[in-house]
């Protein structure tokens, strides 16, 4: 991308209006996702207690999924490259939907989208604490630390990607191990659909990003 390209005010307004534009319709594509694929997902009673697996998964990964959103629309002001800018857009719009179907499901079993327990308890002795991409504790694995987005929020170009996809690989494996974590914890059908789906997509993402990020280096 040439300079001028880089410093047109006209291409720098239309992103943000894109990113502004895009916050708005995810807030719609969660509130719409949890009323017709939350409702539509239950048929049966007995459901989850306030400190069951169910119950703390739907919790903690709605907490990891909106960090990858708010991490996916700052890149997606930040970067030049189309391909970035488009992945980044698919991963919120994704997550976000996944947000509000756990926020559904957490309305219909009569629990506050916030628990009693500390974030991660349902993983009992296999969570350990975590540490973020850069190697600071975090309350979930593989999120970002305040520092680490205060890094992509002051970067531009090349370099927000590049944190971006460290970041993003490192938030993406943390996800799938809290996925596997809640499939090996619960039968309900719902619980176990949507988690093997945030396994299969993101571990395919991590690939994409991995080579996203050696195109980059």
């Amino acid at each position: 991308m040439t300079d001028a390209l880089q410093q047109d005010p006209t291409t720098s307004s239309r992103s943000r209006g894109e990113v502004i534009g895009l916050s708005v319709l995810l807030a719609v594509a969660s509130l719409l996702a949890g009323l017709i694929l939350g409702w539509g997902l239950f048929g049966r009673g007995g459901y989850p207690l306030d400190g069951s697996a169910e119950a703390g998964f739907a919790r903690d990964m709605s907490t990891h999924h909106a960090q990858a959103v708010q991490m996916s629309l700052i890149v997606a002001d930040r970067t030049e490259d189309p391909a970035i800018r488009t992945f980044a857009y698919d991963i919120a719009t994704s997550q976000q939907g996944q947000i509000g179907q756990m926020f559904a499901w957490l309305k219909i079993w009569g629990l506050s989208p916030t628990g009693s327990q500390p974030a991660m308890a349902w993983m009992g002795s296999d969570h350990h604490g975590a540490t973020s991409a850069s190697g600071e504790s975090v309350p979930m694995p593989g999120m970002a630390s305040e520092s680490d987005i205060a890094r992509l929020s002051a970067a531009r170009g090349v370099e927000a990607d590049r944190i971006f996809l460290t970041l993003m690989i490192a938030h993406h494996k943390g996800g799938v191990q809290m996925a596997e974590a809640v499939l090996t914890r619960s039968d309900r059908d719902e619980v176990v659909t949507l988690a093997g789906a945030m396994k299969q997509a993101q571990t395919a993402e991590i690939t994409t990003m991995e080579q996203m990020l050696a195109a980059r280096a």
